[in-house]
């Protein structure tokens, strides 16, 4: 990384104390190209390849379907390590907070409209995930001027969830797999409801909140006029 705490960047003279941590400003004006971002970077460029493998020679060729859950397998890791990793180091940049979460829905929106579109899933499925993840995301829009709301363990245990099943969706599996992968796509669709429900409880408390102590500081502007 090449940035320089902002006490030097102010104009004191004072050289940078070697180990000492940058600050926030300093790390995200350092780099376009940090690890979490490059991990980020490599999930967007999976998209296209993972369909064209997931839909080669029909898309039911077991060989292709298995490059093409090693596509999906790597996209799912990268997720995992991306954001660990921009946390851990604080690695967050503007770039990262836009691409990662359309990199997510990027690579699980594809999975599940070609999984679909080859008769493998049904349509409602999809649907039912693909409309809560956008509508989440509007959700995020409504009340970010009161705060943001915390991914929950629900919210973890759904995001395994999907990725699980539509792994195994991926894989041409047959007997008692392909029974299995049925019931885990069963338990992701009710964590995707059971989450998204009280994702907008969540929001609907947090706006109730904010327009309240809006409201409050508005009376003690008056009162104090």
């Amino acid at each position: 990384m090449s940035g320089v705490p902002a006490s030097a960047a102010g104009g004191t003279g004072r050289r940078p104390v070697p180990g000492a941590k940058l600050g926030a400003a300093a790390v995200n004006q350092a780099s376009l190209w940090n690890i979490a971002n490059i991990l980020t970077m490599i999930r967007l460029v999976l998209v296209p390849g993972f369909v064209l493998l997931l839909l080669a020679d029909g898309g039911y060729d077991p060989v292709w379907r298995a490059l093409a859950w090693a596509a999906f397998a790597v996209a799912m890791i990268t997720d995992i390590f991306d954001g660990h990793l921009a946390r851990t180091y604080n690695l967050v940049t503007d770039f990262g907070k836009i691409a990662d979460p359309i990199a997510d829905k990027a690579i699980m929106g594809s999975a599940l409209v070609c999984l679909s579109w080859l008769g493998e899933l049904p349509w409602w499925v999809t649907g039912v995930i693909l409309g809560r993840e956008l509508g989440i995301t509007l959700m995020r829009f409504w009340v970010i001027r009161y705060g943001v709301i915390p991914a929950s363990r629900g919210g973890k245990l759904k995001t395994l969830a999907q990725g699980t099943a539509v792994g195994m969706y991926v894989l041409a599996l047959t007997g008692a797999l392909a029974t299995m992968r049925f019931w885990v796509m069963a338990v992701a669709v009710v964590l995707t409801v059971v989450t998204g429900l009280d994702y907008v409880r969540q929001a609907v408390v947090l706006r109730r909140r904010g327009l309240a102590a809006e409201r409050a500081a508005a009376a003690e502007e008056a009162a104090a006029r």
